[in-house]
């Protein structure tokens, strides 16, 4: 074989492009070959190339709309599929969404028809859909891949028609050292799929799921998969010093409110979108919100550890270092990472110890052993920083047990152990390394950085949530400084241990429900559920040897519509990690979820939305073409190291499929595609309309 066992390792994520994703109900087709040739025995090689050397004949714009009210973003995001060939089609799409998100609504416009989704479980949202499908009647599926990435099918669109997919979801509002931002994922990066990982039929299938899209070839443009996005900033206060940290942005408004739209009206989706604000002036915002629901009162508050902590002795660490250097880094993401990583071993003490460990699909220590931080191993490490470079697979999880044995660790108990991960998270087996990191016991605190345009938040700040350390994300090379500072300073100060929460005057259902350490500028959300909100919870814990207690007063908490929901969705996830982590069997757990995802209507790994069109399309003996629509590569990968001879060929021409070739329509104006998009959402307004003149005369 031509390839090195490297490349045969690389990216597994995109080698299903031939194989076909299944129907649902469907046994997917393995989309894996193994070879036995050399010292690569039994690894996986890459079927197909998974690059779309063509365009594809299903087109997609989309439309994001959010509104921030108090800590809370109501999310709209409009799918708008333009079937341009003369066949008819399924399109399927995968796409990303924030990971602590509650996803509840779906809308398909058809024509001049609105078609309002509904919460299934997973299995009977399938059969509906395929049902709908061979009987040639429109339907959209939406289905969770993973917390952060979701799945769009659309069944019979006809030549030359478009459909407008809505889907709606709400998630909170990020708060770090007096900073809030909004995070809106455009892009799925594409995944590595360990080969041990693949044993069973379901690990194959989900396998296939998550690494059925194809990434476009750079030849084919950036003008595929555009984007506009509008975000309305209203928080209940005067917003100040708003950043869009990787777009141009155009700002409107006064007083409490403003009006976000991108700089030239729509973008390629190829890097997430984040907008960042502060309170103007030092007025103290409150941090709790509530919800009178019929199955109780439901409460959002947010807990502030102290911020002066550099008083209290800072005791000496031993530092492990772990940077991934595996071909996804390849670009800009291999250069953030080293220098993150340079800057991070010049703040250590000469009383630390350190060790850096680089991967791939191989891994190497630097030394045998944690050594001390003295001037002349701290430039050793440096030069070793400096010299990586970016090849082969994502293998994490050896890299993470390295790491995590701390059974020659320098110095004894009083040494606080920490590790910091750089990496950007684009792999598959997530379950793997939370179960790895849970066995260490709380020994080690790990914090992870996530590098580059299109991390894997999920990963990495549950993964920090279990390693009792944080999370921080590095987007580009100028904010190495910017973000990388604030999290070294945290490590060098110690946390908050050991939190409790009590209430008093009656009991709440508190998530997550396994406190984490908090560190000085991280605050801590909880959300409860209660028969009736107590008068006040307590909060106590300890720092640095020295007991800490904060009462909360809740009578004066503000009242918001977003929590409920936002509660089921922190208490899924509570039972996604109690599965992931043993100490819930699968058939409890699918249990749970569908229960959770039922009762609050949300999208989960047991739950879908679904909507059928009653009215049959396709004629019948009209056959119906599958079509996987192609990911843009994050920005800031590297093309060539990704895909290696296979990316370096020049694309053949694409199909000759009548008007496939053909761009978008999409009228340039401040949002991008708005006319088209208007005019969907006039009509799903009219549909809705309609729906409750109906409802009140069936009242």
């Amino acid at each position: 074989m031509s390839l090195s066992i490297k490349r045969r390792l690389l990216l597994l994520a995109t080698c299903a492009l031939l194989a076909p994703m299944p129907s649902p109900g469907q046994s997917p087709v393995p989309p894996f070959v193994t070879s036995d040739d050399g010292p690569g025995a039994g690894t996986l090689l890459l079927r197909a190339p998974g690059i779309a050397r063509a365009v594809p004949a299903v087109r997609l714009g989309t439309d994001i709309a959010a509104t921030v009210t108090g800590p809370v973003a109501r999310v709209r995001v409009t799918q708008v599929f333009r079937n341009a060939s003369a066949a008819w089609m399924e399109a399927r799409y995968l796409f990303p969404l924030l990971a602590d998100g509650a996803v509840d609504g779906l809308k398909m416009v058809v024509g001049t028809r609105v078609i309002v989704g509904r919460i299934e479980r997973r299995e009977a949202a399938q059969r509906l859909y395929a049902q709908a499908k061979a009987a040639g009647q429109k339907a959209g599926l939406l289905e969770q891949q993973r917390p952060n990435i979701f799945a769009t099918r659309i069944a019979n669109v006809g030549p030359g028609e478009t459909v407008l997919v809505q889907i709606e979801f709400q998630a909170p509002v990020a708060q770090a050292n007096g900073t809030f931002s909004l995070r809106l994922p455009l892009v799925v990066a594409p995944r590595y799929v360990p080969p041990h990982t693949l044993g069973s039929p379901a690990a194959r299938a989900d396998a296939a799921a998550m690494t059925a899209a194809p990434v476009l070839h750079p030849a084919l443009g950036a003008g595929l998969n555009p984007t506009s996005i509008t975000v309305r900033l209203a928080p209940g206060y005067a917003p100040a010093n708003l950043v869009s940290r990787y777009h141009p942005v155009q700002v409107t408004g006064t007083g409490e409110e403003r009006q976000i739209r991108l700089v030239g009206g729509e973008v390629p989706a190829d890097r997430d979108f984040e907008l960042a604000w502060r309170p103007a002036g030092a007025t103290p915002l409150v941090g709790l919100f509530r919800q009178h629901a019929r199955d109780g009162d439901y409460l959002m508050a947010a807990i502030t550890p102290p911020t002066n902590l550099t008083h209290l002795p800072a005791p000496p660490r031993e530092m492990v270092f772990v940077i991934d250097n595996s071909g996804s880094m390849g670009g800009a993401s291999m250069d953030q990472a080293k220098a993150s990583l340079v800057r991070a071993l010049r703040t250590l003490r000469p009383q630390d110890s350190f060790n850096v460990i680089r991967f791939d699909d191989t891994l190497t220590r630097l030394f045998p052993h944690s050594v001390p931080a003295a001037a002349g191993e701290v430039a050793r490490a440096v030069r070793f920083a400096e010299g990586l470079e970016a090849d082969g697979g994502t293998e994490i999880l050896p890299a993470l047990r390295a790491a995590l044995d701390d059974a020659t660790a320098a110095g004894g108990a009083e040494r606080l152990r920490q590790i910091v991960f750089l990496t950007d998270g684009a792999v598959s087996n997530e379950a793997e390394m939370l179960a790895a990191l849970a066995a260490a016991g709380g020994r080690v605190h790990t914090f992870f950085v996530g590098i580059g345009s299109a991390p894997n938040d999920h990963l990495m700040a549950r993964m920090a949530t279990v390693g009792r350390g944080s999370y921080t994300h590095v987007g580009t090379a100028d904010e190495v400084a910017a973000r990388l500072a604030p999290m070294l300073d945290r490590l060098a100060h110690p946390a908050m241990t050991d939190l409790r929460v009590s209430a008093e005057g009656g009991a709440i259902d508190l998530t997550p429900a396994a406190l984490p350490d908090l560190y000085a500028g991280e605050p801590l959300v909880l959300v409860g559920r209660a028969a009736t909100l107590p008068a006040a919870l307590t909060i106590s814990g300890t720092v640095a040897g020295r007991p800490w207690r904060q009462r909360i007063d809740l009578t004066g908490a503000i009242e918001s519509e977003a929590i409920e929901k936002l509660w089921s969705r922190r208490r899924i996830d509570d039972v996604e990690v109690d599965r992931t982590l043993g100490r819930l069997d699968e058939a409890r757990a699918d249990a749970a979820v569908e229960a959770l995802g039922l009762a609050a209507g949300l999208v989960t790994s047991r739950t879908s939305l679904v909507a059928v069109d009653q009215t049959p399309t396709r004629p019948a003996g009209v056959p119906l073409r599958a079509e996987d629509l192609p990911i843009n590569l994050p920005a800031g990968w590297d093309f060539g190291t990704l895909f290696g001879g296979q990316g370096r060929a020049v694309p053949p021409p694409a199909p000759a499929i009548p008007d496939a070739a053909a761009p978008l329509e999409l009228p340039q104006t401040a949002t991008g595609f708005a006319a088209m998009v208007a005019q969907g959402l006039a009509l799903l307004l009219l549909g809705l309309a309609g729906l409750r003149v109906r409802r009140r005369r069936a009242a």
